[in-house]
């Protein structure tokens, strides 16, 4: 496994973000303070800030902006509507920037097999099953947790690696999350990637 050892992560990037079937473009800026926050902020066109979303261990907020501002507050549980508990903050925090999760790694129901250059993890835990295809440079090129009797499935892909301030970082990442009254789809498209700079998270 190689995955990122970091302290701070920020990004960047051009995005296609799809619910259902009405898709939107808009910037997206991620921020990671590692195992301690997510900020997440969607400006759509005319540089117009629409949404901000806040994710700590803890909780989610999430502001929105435009057309009509709002506040909303939840315990980090409230994602378990849309997918499995076995999804933490830390897993997500690993999907955001392509490391494998050690969370889901720590079972014993856990397969290796190699298909060519190609490395396949395959494992589950708590009810949920998951796969990570590792590309010859170790890193992975898709992630996929699935929770079948749930009907939840999280999909991840990545694409573009390039090397920033010495890590290995894909600069394009799309997200597929399906669960109940539930479909989206983000397409990111990296063009600033930082690592163990100084952050804000302004909320």
């Amino acid at each position: 496994m190689s995955n990122l050892d970091y302290f701070t992560f920020s990004g960047r990037a051009k995005a296609k973000v799809t619910m259902d079937k009405n898709s939107h473009d808009a910037t997206t800026h991620i921020r990671i303070e590692r195992d301690k926050a997510i900020w997440i902020s969607v400006t759509a066109l005319l540089n117009i800030e629409v949404a901000r979303v806040l994710i700590t261990p803890d909780s989610i907020k999430i502001q929105t902006k435009y057309p009509k501002k709002e506040l909303i507050t939840r315990p980090f549980s409230y994602v378990y509507n849309y997918v499995n508990p076995g999804l933490t903050f830390k897993a997500l925090q690993d999907i955001l920037v392509g490391n494998l999760s050690p969370e889901l790694l720590r079972s014993s129901q856990v397969q290796v097999a190699s298909s060519g250059e190609d490395v396949i993890i395959v494992g589950s835990k708590n009810n949920v099953t998951f796969q990570y295809g590792m590309n010859p440079k170790n890193r992975p090129y898709a992630t996929k947790i699935e929770d079948k009797q749930l009907g939840q499935i999280l999909d991840a892909s990545y694409d573009q690696y390039g090397s920033f301030d010495g890590h290995v970082f894909p600069q394009r990442f799309i997200l597929n999350v399906q669960g109940e009254g539930l479909q989206v789809k983000a397409d990111l498209q990296y063009n600033r990637v930082q690592f163990n700079e100084k952050l804000d998270m302004p909320f």
